[in-house]
């Protein structure tokens, strides 16, 4: 029975085990002229309150200002398996097949993010030689991610019970098992940035400034009812090992009884050694079925930090441009912890979560008069920004975005654009990566389109899009339970979908 427990307690601390979320987060769409044309680091328009600060001070005299709404949905999924090599010609050789997975041993565990309300703002006071600017925005995270069934990690340490009970002699012609999980998370950083630009000549104007960031992450999770199909029925674990103690409890009264109506002293000691032993059971039997218990976890994470950003523009005959570098910020986020079962979010912890440094640079060129081309890249320093248990350090590079863009005005009043972006993460073998927290290189797409609707004021619509790459992850794991090691053989695909409608106004005052 102790080896029994020993399995049971090992497994739960297993499936307790949760990832702090974080990783790669910076969010760059921070306005529709974005979403419709990517590339705008050499462009001068007023969403380079964010992309193009310096080129900003090119802008008309007077006040600016952009108003920008986005709509967006994301999924992200994981198809996994784990395979037993050890059990292998038995039915617990894949155990997510007892469980729903299809004839190869794979499970697909899907993630559904929204945000239905993205909201940014971009305004500029624009001077002879100075501009004051300002923005808001989400510059990191967004939206909330809910993955129904659970994820694979939790679920992978479940799927051994069968073979462990089986193991331990709790037999059944039917393996099999079931529990019910429910992960929920939000991830928002609310930037505000000031800044002033000076124009120093026709040609170039730099700009120095600064981003307050605001974290605030939210986790709810739950694992109950989990079960196992036991002598051919399917029981849930946490009262079949309440009721195997309460078996044992009855006999501890019996024998004590039975002690107590002995006058012989052998007689007597017998039945006495045997309460202990039945006692001993019933506490083991308690101490197990509270490793089957319901888990329940509820904590926020907030912090801060301040983000420096300079910027310069440079414009010459048909060429503009521009770059921004924003120092990486290094900071804290802190745990306040309402409700955790699993004892891991301990409520006042605090974890490393920096915002990587960006280098951008981009020109734009004037084709014609009304048909202009655009390029940028992007460069973020991943490896200097903390993480939590130094998860930056799993990284084979930074990342490196490739952007390019073009506009045409059709009337003086229609302006249309497009553009891409390649972005290439450093995820080295994977080891990056979790479940509850990834990224994989992807293609983006935007067009849209800017119309006139009255003399000092434009609209902006558009539409973008990005298709992930799928990375693949192969990995093996040791899990020693009861004197033995059981060695298993998991993978991971992970890939994501993104779609984003964007609407918003520019207005000149």
């Amino acid at each position: 029975m102790s080896k029994r427990m020993s399995a049971v307690m090992l497994l739960i601390g297993l499936f307790v085990r949760t990832a702090y979320a974080g990783g790669l987060l910076t969010n760059t769409n921070q306005s529709i002229a974005f979403l419709r044309n990517l590339a705008r680091e050499g462009t001068i328009g007023i969403d380079g309150v964010y992309t193009n600060p310096a080129g900003v001070a090119f802008l008309p005299k007077g006040f600016h200002l952009s108003l920008n709404v986005q709509n967006v949905y994301q999924t992200r999924d994981i198809t996994s398996s784990i395979t037993v090599p050890s059990l292998q010609g038995t039915p617990f050789y894949q155990p997510f097949r007892l469980n729903g997975a299809n004839d190869n041993g794979e499970k697909l565990f899907r993630g559904k993010a929204s945000v239905p309300v993205l909201p940014s703002f971009q305004a500029a006071i624009v001077y002879d030689k100075w501009t004051v600017q300002a923005g808001f925005g989400l510059t990191g995270g967004g939206g909330k991610a809910t993955f129904n069934k659970g994820l694979p990690s939790f679920e992978r340490q479940i799927a051994l019970v069968p073979a462990l009970l089986y193991s331990q002699g709790l037999t059944t012609t039917t393996p099999s098992y079931s529990v019910s999980s429910n992960i929920k998370g939000q991830q928002y950083d609310f930037g505000f940035q000031l800044g002033i630009s000076y124009k120093v000549n026709d040609h170039l104007a730099v700009y120095g400034g600064a981003r307050f960031n605001y974290i605030y992450n939210k986790y709810l999770g739950n694992i109950t009812n989990i079960s196992a199909n036991i002598n051919g029925d399917n029981v849930n674990l946490h009262d079949y090992f309440a009721t195997q103690a309460r078996t044992y409890e009855q006999m501890a009264f019996y024998y004590k009884m039975r002690s107590s109506e002995m006058t012989d002293a052998t007689a007597k000691a017998k039945y006495e050694a045997a309460a202990q032993q039945a006692q001993s059971g019933a506490d083991k039997m308690n101490q197990t079925k509270e490793m089957f218990a319901d888990k329940y976890l509820d904590c926020n994470q907030t912090g801060w930090g301040i983000t420096p950003v300079i910027g310069i523009d440079y414009k010459t005959g048909r060429w503009n441009i521009g770059a921004r570098y924003e120092f990486t910020t290094k900071f804290n986020i802190e745990n306040d912890t309402k409700v955790d079962n699993t004892g891991l979010f301990a409520d006042g912890v605090n974890t490393h979560n920096d915002i990587p440094g960006i280098l951008a640079i981009g020109t734009q060129y004037e084709i014609l008069k009304n048909l202009r081309a655009m390029v940028s890249w992007h460069y973020y320093f991943d490896k200097d920004a903390r993480m939590d248990h130094g998860k930056q350090k799993a990284l084979s590079g930074n990342t490196q975005e490739y952007l390019a863009g073009m506009e045409w005005d059709i009337t003086k009043d229609i302006t249309v654009s497009a553009g891409g972006q390649r972005t290439k993460y450093g995820l080295g073998n994977g080891e990056y990566l979790s479940d509850m927290s990834f990224v994989t290189s992807s293609y983006s797409v935007g067009f849209g389109a800017k119309v006139r609707i009255a003399k000092n004021m434009n609209l902006n619509v558009a539409y973008f899009w990005t298709n992930y790459d799928t990375f693949h992850k192969e990995y093996d794991q040791t899990i020693t339970a009861a004197g033995q090691s059981v060695e298993t053989h998991n993978t991971d695909a992970f890939t994501r979908t993104n779609k984003v409608l964007g609407v918003g106004v520019d207005i000149d005052f």
